[in-house]
């Protein structure tokens, strides 16, 4: 019996000349290809300049460092138990933010100075252009600790009135044992799971719920 062909051969067979597309993001364990994380982090715009430097390929060290930025993103906001940690440990969270503004810094004095005599001018405002939108994924990320942080004290305090407080559950371990297809668990996790002991508490959590601005999936 012959062995089936993958896609990709197939591929490879139909364009010899056009090489194989490797995902280049690293810590991605995930469904995502490159260009959805990019296209969710960088947006739409930032990953057709991507695809354009990324045929010239003039600066694989500089991409590396900018792909590393966007993993280590990627794999935390994937992670439940990452979020976790750094959410708990403010200078291991101040230290990661400070790499990934280092390797963009590096990537930034990689580039050749803009002037008239360079004759790079427009491939160097594509960078800039990627280095801009990466440092405001960067800042976005960042401002996300404090928001979590501070929704999760808020809903904790409206959804206690209502149930026992060990019935709200943030950890890691709650929001990855009930990711559904409801979720869609590829792209979110659950923010908070709820375990009312009595039917009378299911009310006034679905209000609390409404008011704090979460979607209610009923398992």
């Amino acid at each position: 019996m012959n062995a089936p062909l993958s896609p990709q051969s197939v591929r490879v067979q139909l364009n010899p000349d056009t090489p194989p597309r490797l995902r280049e993001i690293p810590y991605n364990y995930t469904s995502f290809s490159d260009r959805e994380i990019v296209m969710r982090l960088l947006g739409a715009e930032a990953w057709r300049v991507l695809d354009e430097l990324r045929s010239e390929r003039r600066t694989g060290r500089s991409a590396r460092m900018l792909y590393e930025v966007l993993g280590d993103i990627w794999v935390v906001r994937r992670n439940p138990y990452l979020q976790d940690d750094l959410l708990d440990n403010p200078k291991r969270r101040a230290a990661l933010i400070e790499a990934l503004r280092h390797r963009l810094h590096e990537v930034d004095k990689r580039r050749e100075p803009t002037s008239a005599a360079n004759p790079n001018q427009e491939r160097d405002a594509k960078v800039e252009q990627l280095l801009s939108a990466a440092r405001k994924a960067v800042q976005a990320f960042e401002a996300e600790f404090r928001a979590t942080w501070d929704l999760r004290k808020k809903a904790r305090r409206e959804l206690a009135r209502h149930t026992r407080t060990d019935n709200v559950r943030f950890d890691g371990y709650a929001r990855v044992t009930h990711v559904t297809d409801a979720t869609d668990w590829r792209v979110e996790y659950p923010f908070v799971v709820l375990h009312p002991d009595h039917e009378d508490e299911v009310p006034g959590l679905v209000r609390s719920c409404i008011e704090l601005g979460l979607t209610i999936i009923p398992r």
